[in-house]
């Protein structure tokens, strides 16, 4: 009888974490690409080359090579959303299949910020389940920290994940989906 409930509990938290999360961007084959803005360092004159993309099971897929060359030393892609309200949201989760590299998510609360706030990430070479608590996530500007509070804002308007590790290199990210929980 213990198991049953064990298993019964098991369940209904599961299903209350399903219903508290809400879909950002979901990759599928029907997946609408236009929605998304590949920024390379090109804007700065950098060499680096990054690409978005649907590989054959739906997922997305950023791929490219990042350059030094010209004093360059990224590529980013970015996601423009209408203003959402977020305040009962605490995570933002990525379902992501990388190459074993350090990436950023990055998050813009109003349209007219300069900044962004970002946290990094490490992409494993299996599928796995990002959790990035919002209020751990640091304030930037064109990849200075700077002296302000983490986020606290109470909504999202641009969602994005930049890799610059300062060094060349090659690299490919399968994303599943973003979502808020």
């Amino acid at each position: 009888m213990e198991r049953k409930f064990q298993i019964i509990f098991y369940f209904t938290v599961l299903f209350a974490m399903i219903a508290e999360s809400r879909g950002v961007y979901d990759f599928s084959k029907n997946a609408d690409m236009r929605k998304w803005q590949v920024v390379d360092d090109v804007v700065m004159g950098g060499r680096s080359a990054g690409y978005l993309s649907l590989d054959e099971n739906g997922n997305g897929r950023f791929f490219g090579y990042v350059s030094l060359e010209n004093y360059g030393g990224f590529s980013s892609i970015r996601l423009r959303h209408k203003d959402e309200k977020i305040d009962e949201y605490k995570f933002i989760v990525i379902r992501i299949l990388g190459d074993n590299k350090w990436y950023q998510l990055r998050v813009r609360s109003r349209y007219s910020d300069r900044h962004v706030y970002v946290k990094k990430f490490f992409a494993k070479d299996e599928w796995q389940e990002i959790e990035i608590p919002l209020r751990s996530m640091q304030p930037q500007f064109r990849g200075r920290k700077l002296r302000m509070k983490n986020f606290n804002a109470n909504s999202i308007v641009e969602y994005g994940i930049l890799v610059g590790n300062k060094v060349e290199e090659d690299f490919n990210l399968l994303i599943d989906y973003i979502s808020l929980r």
